[in-house]
C-alpha cells in the first residue's frame, strides 16, 4: 500500500512539474481592461476567457516556442511567439480594429454606392427608380448636392466647372466618350446600362491620386463581379425595345444585351420648334464576359457599340430657313480588367480601353467628320502592410489621336489633328492611425508629350471621429487637365489647365438615415482664352483665364422615420466666377446657378404591388447676355422647376409595368436667349428664348426576366 501511495504521489508531482501556466491581463490603449478577450495557444485547445478585471489565467503542457493568440470583436488580433515559460504575467494591449464598420473613412467630397460602401448615399437600384433620371445614372446622380440643372445639356456640371472637367472611369479605366451625340439644346444621356454595375463612386472634389486629367470631378463605375443566374430580358418601350441573355458556365459567364430606339412616335406625339428630317434613331449592343481562376483571379471583358442617326432644322432667330444639323455617329468601346491577390497582402490589378469615336456632321452646307482613336493602359499594385497601413501606387499612359475634315463650300476643304499622349504615375497611403483618426496621402505625375510639360499634383484627406455616428473630414489636392480637344485641333502651344481644391465636410450617420454637410473652394488658373467669338483656326489662344468657385452642399436621406418610404434632399449653394474662353471680364459661367435643389421620394405600396416615385428639381435662373443694356451676362433667367413622377406595377415577380412622366406640370422653363445679330428699326435686338427639346418627356416600358428561379422579383432587377 505504502509502495502504491508513493508511485500516485510520484506520477501526480511529475504531472504538475510538466504544466505551465500562462496569465496575465488584456486592455486597450487607454488601459481599460477587456472582458471576453479570448486567448489561446494556437494550434492547441488550451485557453481561456478574460474575466472583468482583463486578468487570464490557464495550464498548458506544451513546451518550447509556441504563438499565443489573444483576440476580441472590434480590436485587432494579438500574436506572440516565444518559449511558453515566458508567458507570465503578460500585459497584451489591444488597438482597436480600423476596418470595422463603425471606423472612420475617408469621405471628403465622395458619394459611394454599392453592397462594400460603409456609407451609401446613393444605391445603384436608385438609378434606375429615380423618377428624373429615366433609367440614366448621370440623371440620378444630378439629384446629389454639388451638380446643377443644366437641362438642355444632360452632362455633369459639377461645382462650377464644365462638364469636360468630369471624367469617367469603368473598372478604374477611363471612358472617353460616355455621352450618345445630341445637338443644341437636345439633352444627352449616359452610354452604359445601370444593370452593368455594382456600384458607383461619385467625387465632386479632392478625389484620390489614382485618378487625374479632371478639373472638377470623377466617376467611377464598378461592374458586377459575376453573374449568378442564367435568365433572359426583355423590354418593350413607348420609344424602342431591347432584349438580353446571359449565361453561366462553370465561374464563367457571359452576358448580351441590345436595344433600338427610335424617337419618330415621341417626336410626332410631342412636337417641338425642330423639324425633323430625320427622327432620332439608335442601335446598341454590349457584351461581358467575366472569368473568375481557380486562384481566385478575375477577368472582365466588356464591348459595346453604338449607332445613332437623326437630321433635323432647328429654328433660330438669326437663320431665316432654320439652322441644319444632321449627324451619323457610331462608337466602338472596349474594356479589360484584371485583378489578382498575391501572397504577402500584395494585389495586382490593371486593365485596357479602347475608343474608336466616328462622327458625320452636316452643319448648315458644311460637312464635317471627325474621328478618335483614343486608349488607357494601366497597372496597379497594392500592399497592406497591416489593418493601418496600405500602399497604392502605379502607373498609366493615355492616348489620343483625333483629326477632323472640315469641307466648306466657300473655304475649301481643311483638315485639323493632333496626337496627345500622356504617362501618368501615382503614389498612395492610407493611415488609420485609429478607428477615430485616418489619412490618405498621395502624389500624382503626369508628363503630357503634346504640350511637353511635366506636373506634379499632391492630394491628402484627413477624417476624424469624435462619436459614434459623426465624422469630419478635409481634404486638399492639386488637379491639372489637358485643354478641350475642339481648342488642341487648332493650337497646341498650351499649359495644363488646373485647379486647387480645399474641401470640409460633416457627415451624421444613424439608424438608416444621412446628414451630409460639405464646404469647399476651388481655384483655377491657366484657363484657355481666345478673342473670337468661339474657338477658331485664326483665334488667338492663351493660358491667361482665371476662376474661383466655392460654396456649401447639403444632403440628408431617411429611409426609416416614414414607413415604406425612403426620400432624399439635396442643397448646394454655389458662387463661381470665371474669366476665360472669350469672357471680357470675370463673370459666372452660364451654365451656373447660384441655388440648386432636389428633393427624391420613393413609396412601396403592398396591396397595389406598387412602388411610386417623385422628384422636384429646382435651380436659380442663370446668366445671359441681353445687349439691348450694357455689360456682360448682365441678366438672368427665371428659375427652373421640374415635378417628375413614376410608377412601377408588379404585375408577377418576373414582370413589370412601368410608367414615367418628366416635368408633369409642363412647366416652361428657359436656359436662356438667343438674340438678333442685327438690331430691329427701333435699335433694339430681339431675343428668342432657349427651350430643350425633351424637357418634358412620357415613358412606359413593360420589363420581363425569363429565368430558372421563379421567386426573382423583377422590382429589384429593374
Amino acid at each position: 500500500m505504502k509502495h502504491l501511495l508513493l508511485i500516485v504521489c510520484f506520477l501526480m508531482h511529475t504531472l504538475l512539474i510538466a504544466q505551465t501556466t500562462i496569465a496575465g491581463k488584456v486592455t486597450d490603449t487607454k488601459g481599460n481592461p477587456i472582458e471576453g478577450a479570448n486567448i489561446y495557444l494556437e494550434g492547441t485547445y488550451d485557453g481561456t476567457s478574460s474575466n472583468a478585471k482583463g486578468d487570464f489565467s490557464f495550464t498548458t503542457s506544451e513546451t518550447g516556442k509556441q504563438t499565443l493568440v489573444v483576440s476580441f470583436i472590434s480590436f485587432e488580433t494579438c500574436i506572440k511567439t516565444g518559449d511558453v515559460s515566458t508567458f507570465t504575467n503578460m500585459k497584451i494591449v489591444l488597438r482597436e480594429d480600423v476596418t470595422t464598420l463603425d471606423a472612420v473613412t475617408i469621405n471628403a467630397g465622395t458619394f459611394e454606392a454599392g453592397d462594400n460602401a460603409k456609407v451609401t448615399a446613393l444605391k445603384p437600384l436608385d438609378v434606375v427608380t429615380t423618377a428624373s433620371a429615366l433609367g440614366d445614372f448621370v440623371g440620378a446622380l444630378q439629384t446629389l448636392p454639388g451638380t446643377s440643372s443644366v437641362s438642355e445639356d444632360g452632362r455633369l456640371f459639377v461645382r462650377g466647372g464644365e462638364a469636360d472637367e468630369t471624367q469617367i472611369f469603368i473598372d478604374g479605366i477611363r471612358v472617353f466618350t460616355p455621352y450618345s451625340p445630341s445637338a443644341r439644346n437636345i439633352p444627352t444621356r449616359g452610354r452604359f446600362s445601370p444593370f452593368l454595375f455594382k456600384g458607383i463612386t461619385f467625387s465632386t472634389g479632392g478625389y484620390s491620386a489614382e485618378y487625374g486629367q479632371a478639373l472638377s470631378s470623377v466617376l467611377l463605375l464598378n461592374t458586377n463581379d459575376e453573374a449568378i443566374k442564367e435568365k433572359t430580358d426583355i423590354s418593350l418601350m413607348t420609344v424602342g425595345l431591347g432584349v438580353g441573355n446571359t449565361q453561366v458556365f462553370g465561374k464563367n459567364s457571359l452576358s448580351v444585351n441590345a436595344s433600338y430606339i427610335n424617337l419618330a412616335p415621341y417626336q410626332k406625339l410631342f412636337p417641338d420648334r425642330n423639324t425633323w428630317n430625320k427622327p432620332v434613331q439608335s442601335l446598341n449592343g454590349e457584351a461581358v464576359y467575366r472569368c473568375r481562376f481557380k486562384n481566385e483571379s478575375l477577368l472582365k471583358l466588356y464591348g459595346a457599340y453604338s449607332y445613332t442617326d437623326f437630321d433635323m432644322i432647328q429654328d433660330d432667330i438669326n437663320y431665316k430657313d432654320g439652322f441644319r444639323f444632321g449627324l451619323k455617329n457610331r462608337n466602338l468601346y472596349f474594356n479589360g480588367s484584371y485583378k489578382q491577390h498575391l501572397a504577402n497582402n500584395w494585389t495586382v490589378s490593371g486593365g485596357v480601353s479602347f475608343t474608336n469615336d466616328n462622327s458625320k456632321m452636316n452643319i448648315l452646307d458644311d460637312k464635317v467628320v471627325d474621328n478618335e482613336n483614343s486608349a488607357h493602359v494601366k497597372a496597379t499594385l497594392k500592399k497592406r502592410f497591416s489593418n493601418r497601413f496600405k500602399l497604392n501606387f502605379g502607373a498609366e499612359y493615355f492616348i489620343t489621336d483625333f483629326s477632323e475634315d472640315y469641307r466648306s463650300e466657300t473655304n475649301g476643304n481643311t483638315t485639323y489633328g493632333f496626337d496627345n499622349n500622356i504617362f501618368g504615375s501615382f503614389i498612395e497611403a492610407d493611415i488609420f492611425f485609429s478607428k477615430k483618426l485616418a489619412t490618405k496621402v498621395g502624389v500624382r505625375m503626369e508628363n503630357s508629350e503634346l504640350l511637353d510639360e511635366f506636373t506634379i499634383s499632391p492630394r491628402a484627406s484627413i477624417a476624424y471621429k469624435p462619436g459614434e455616428n459623426a465624422q469630419f473630414s478635409f481634404a486638399y489636392g492639386r488637379f491639372y487637365q489637358n485643354p478641350k480637344n475642339e481648342y488642341l485641333k487648332f493650337n497646341m502651344q498650351f499649359k495644363a489647365e488646373n485647379t486647387s481644391h480645399f474641401i470640409a465636410n460633416y457627415q451624421y450617420v444613424k439608424n438608416k438615415q444621412i446628414l451630409r454637410i460639405e464646404g469647399y473652394y476651388k481655384k483655377y488658373q491657366d484657363l484657355v482664352k481666345y478673342d473670337t467669338d468661339r474657338a477658331l483656326p485664326y483665334s488667338n489662344f492663351s493660358n491667361l483665364g482665371e476662376g474661383y468657385s466655392k460654396g456649401i452642399d447639403i444632403f440628408w436621406r431617411d429611409n426609416k422615420n416614414v414607413k415604406n418610404t425612403d426620400y432624399w434632399v439635396s442643397y448646394s449653394f454655389l458662387d463661381t466666377e470665371r474669366d476665360y474662353k472669350n469672357y471680357p471680364v470675370k463673370a459666372t459661367p452660364n451654365f451656373a446657378s447660384k441655388h440648386n435643389l432636389s428633393v427624391v421620394a420613393k413609396h412601396w405600396i403592398a396591396d397595389w404591388k406598387s412602388q411610386v416615385g417623385m422628384s422636384y428639381n429646382f435651380a436659380s435662373g442663370r446668366s445671359y447676355t441681353n445687349p439691348n443694356k450694357g455689360g456682360f451676362l448682365n441678366q438672368k433667367t427665371k428659375s427652373y422647376n421640374s415635378v417628375s413622377l413614376n410608377w412601377a406595377y408588379l404585375i408577377s415577380q418576373q414582370k413589370i409595368l412601368y410608367f414615367s412622366v418628366n416635368n408633369v406640370l409642363g412647366t416652361q422653363n428657359v436656359f436662356g436667349y438667343n438674340y438678333k445679330n442685327t438690331p430691329n428699326p427701333a435699335g433694339t435686338f430681339n431675343r428668342q428664348a432657349i427651350i430643350p427639346s425633351a424637357d418634358s418627356f412620357f415613358f412606359v416600358g413593360f420589363f420581363w426576366t425569363i429565368s430558372d428561379n421563379k421567386k426573382d422579383n423583377q422590382l429589384n432587377n429593374l
